[in-house]
């Protein structure tokens, strides 16, 4: 038997529901389910696949419910481990209670559970294996040294660090086949512990990173999508238990819920703080499967970094549909520190000047700041550098709305290969002022890149004010446009 399989069927035979349908067998509904199988998805030898899962469903929806019946599972029935020490993990004392609580309601409501069970204020042990289940909470400071077999945190969204998950996680390393379930509804902070994990998970989803161990399931809007939080169609789209909710108590939270709260906690999206640039979907109309051809005319946009953030090199045509390719992204490793990490820089040049051979290269457009010594070195070698600095709002403004207009009308294709080119435009959002409206990214130390878009931008913008044919050779120079 699959171990997927049985642990839903612990869960239907055992365990109960609690709350005004207390007693009730807890049948498993569809996405539920489907969550547990893909947790304890195994390879073909039979040892579980995942070692980190991050589930996000909106509040009503059973999360707390479900982190308590996996809990009680890994305590008693999990196979994987002959002693195994299950820990559920909050960020406060009174959200780890309430855990606590709720696995021993469904241990006292079940006499095979609590014949094999004994239940003390602070843990339960289970006589059949000499089994643990500990509630520890972030501010308690009493992980340190836990051999976890399986390690719940329930709303992870309120976790200010990533200390107690880091000394968990350090602690199960002698264990067989150790399991994390992250449980939560959305945050707003996407440089919070949930943030950075929310958007590895994207990534991993995506393909970009590679990572069998690693599984997001997510129940809610997608990042920066575009939708209507008041139209009751996309409330039970995001809700996948709305058919067990109370649907008047629904609309009557709405009326007196503000929009973010709303958002964040009923249907599991990420609140927004500023306006996203593209509309829903216009990028992924323009996703083709053509790529770049030897000996192609093309102009290249460079976005430069040092540090923190990325760095993109980014090749546009100079067709009437333009196809957009990045050729290069140098980008800091997810939990890797900002000050362990920097951008290679001799790889960045080698990459241009392979650009060059490559293709028919008649112009390569560079925000200079901080690469000046490099754009000179790679000028005088005879490459057609031209300074293009991106703080010159009046043309950042007109770049953004000609690269705005070609993606609205389909004048511009890009990769389907590519997700992190997707994702810095769908990170993108339009910033306006007195001075213009221009690409930006939500704030200057945020996570979300966007380098990959400026380069796009800054290549697509002078792709469309050369002209098609070769232009006259001219003696290769730092120029400033």
């Amino acid at each position: 038997m699959k171990q997927s399989e049985r642990c839903m069927r612990f869960i239907e035979q055992f365990c109960t529901l609690g709350g005004s349908f207390r007693g009730k067998p807890f049948i498993l509904a569809d996405f539920q389910k489907e969550i547990i199988e893909q947790i304890y998805d195994e390879d073909e030898t039979g040892k579980r696949k995942i070692r980190t899962a991050l589930i996000g469903l909106p509040r009503k929806n059973g999360k707390s419910l479900l982190a308590s019946a996996l809990a009680v599972y890994s305590l008693i029935a999990d196979d994987r481990d002959p002693t195994p020490l299950v820990v559920c993990a909050a960020a406060d004392r009174q959200q780890a209670r309430l855990v606590h609580d709720e696995c021993k309601r469904i241990i006292q409501d079940s006499s095979e559970l609590s014949s094999v069970c004994q239940i003390l204020r602070n843990e339960i042990r289970c006589t059949r294996n000499n089994g643990l289940l500990r509630v520890i909470s972030a501010d308690a400071g009493s992980a340190q040294g836990l051999g976890c077999t399986t390690v719940i945190l329930d709303e992870k969204h309120v976790f200010k660090d990533d200390d107690l998950y880091q000394a968990l996680q350090l602690g199960s390393a002698a264990r067989n086949e150790p399991l994390f379930i992250n449980i939560s509804t959305a945050g707003y902070d996407l440089e919070s512990p949930l943030g950075r994990m929310y958007n590895y998970g994207l990534k991993v989803n995506s393909g970009e990173i590679k990572d069998d161990s690693f599984k997001m399931i997510w129940h809610g809007p997608r990042l920066n999508e575009d939708f209507n939080a008041a139209d009751p169609e996309v409330w039970e789209r995001c809700n996948p238990a709305w058919s067990w909710l109370n649907q008047t108590e629904f609309e009557q939270a709405h009326r007196s819920t503000p929009e973010s709260p709303w958002i964040r906690f009923r249907l599991n999206g990420w609140a927004k703080t500023e306006n996203h640039w593209l509309p829903q979907g216009a990028y992924d109309k323009c996703m083709t499967d053509r790529k770049l051809e030897l000996g192609e005319t093309i102009c290249l946009g460079f976005d430069g970094s040092w540090q923190s953030d990325s760095t993109a090199l980014v090749a546009c045509t100079l067709d009437d549909i333009k196809h957009i390719e990045y050729l290069g992204l140098w980008e800091k490793p997810a939990g890797q520190h900002e000050q362990g990490w920097r951008v290679n820089i001799d790889d960045v040049m080698r990459t241009i000047r392979e650009a060059t051979e490559k293709y028919n290269v008649i112009e390569i457009a560079c925000d200079p700041w901080r690469w000046e010594l490099v754009l000179y070195q790679l000028a005088e070698e005879g490459l057609p550098i031209v300074e293009y600095p991106t703080n010159a709002i009046a043309r950042a403004t007109q770049a953004t709305q000609a690269l705005y207009d070609s993606i609205s009308d389909q004048k511009v294709t890009f990769p389907q290969d590519q997700p992190a080119l997707k994702r810095h435009f769908e990170n993108a959002i339009l910033r306006e002022d007195h001075r213009g409206a221009r690409l930006s990214k939500p704030g200057q130390r945020h996570p979300m890149k966007i380098d990959l878009a400026i380069a796009s931008m800054i290549a697509h913008h002078r792709a469309h004010a050369r002209r098609e044919e070769e232009p006259e050779y001219v003696e290769p120079q730092l120029l400033i446009v």
